[in-house]
């Protein structure tokens, strides 16, 4: 009973395997550009945002 529905489940995830719209080679380096440029631009304004938080931190409440 177990193996039947293990295989079925193998058999079933195969065929869903093969009807997978898969993406281009170029839509796939589109994308992966699309997000290193959005990570980057992230890290630049998290990064802005501590700086200038940190320097009024420093200069309102211990200076």
């Amino acid at each position: 009973m177990m193996f039947s529905r293990l295989k079925s489940y193998i058999q079933e995830s195969y065929q869903e395997f093969h009807r997978v719209n898969w993406p281009t080679r170029q839509e796939t380096v589109r994308m992966t550009l699309v997000v290193i440029v959005m990570s980057l631009a992230m890290a630049v304004f998290l990064g802005a945002a501590d700086f200038l938080f940190s320097y009024l931190l420093e200069k309102f409440l211990i200076g």
